[in-house]
């Protein structure tokens, strides 16, 4: 007698996980977008920005992206995920793609961007330790009289909260 788990038992079908197809390289916008992480959308920017550059089109006008646009794709991606400015960015990438660079000018694209990074935690801080006095200060009942309205109505002169300049991040 043969159970289902004996040896001589007939082999089952069992669901097979599709093995990944190869890709067959160029590929449209919407398969590079997936492949680095990001919206069509973006890839169209990146492009516009001159990050990307030299996509090949088809006959009637569609991208096609190679292995090497996804990679950039994705490496712009990380970099956009650390917080790197565009400016920072163009010029990673053309330290990334220029073999004869000196770690040393990239290291000093990094470390600028540390310090631009503690100065803006630093500051943010400020204005966490502003609000939490603030909050402290004020009643929360019913009455009308509010010293966080107080203080936003008197101005900046009377306070020296810092502020911070904000790094635009578009969707991706």
């Amino acid at each position: 007698m043969t159970t289902p788990h004996s040896p001589d038992a007939a082999p089952t079908t069992r669901a097979k996980a599709a093995a990944p197809r190869p890709i067959a390289w160029p590929v449209p916008i919407g398969v590079a977008a997936k492949r680095a992480g990001i919206s069509a959308r973006m890839v169209r920017h990146y492009e516009s920005l001159g990050l990307i550059n030299g996509v090949a089109r088809t006959d009637n006008g569609y991208r096609q992206y190679t292995e090497a646009d996804v990679h950039a794709l994705h490496f712009i991606r990380r970099s956009r995920d650390l917080g790197f400015s565009m400016e920072e960015i163009a010029e990673l990438l053309g330290l990334w793609h220029d073999r004869s660079r000196a770690s040393s000018q990239v290291k000093r694209i990094a470390q600028q961007h540390i310090d631009d990074l503690s100065e803006r935690i630093a500051q943010m801080q400020a204005m966490q330790r502003s609000l939490q006095t603030l909050v402290s200060c004020c009643q929360g009942n019913d009455r009308p009289d509010c010293p966080i309205l107080d203080d936003l109505a008197a101005g900046q002169a009377e306070h020296h909260t810092p502020r911070i300049p904000r790094k635009t991040l578009p969707n991706q």
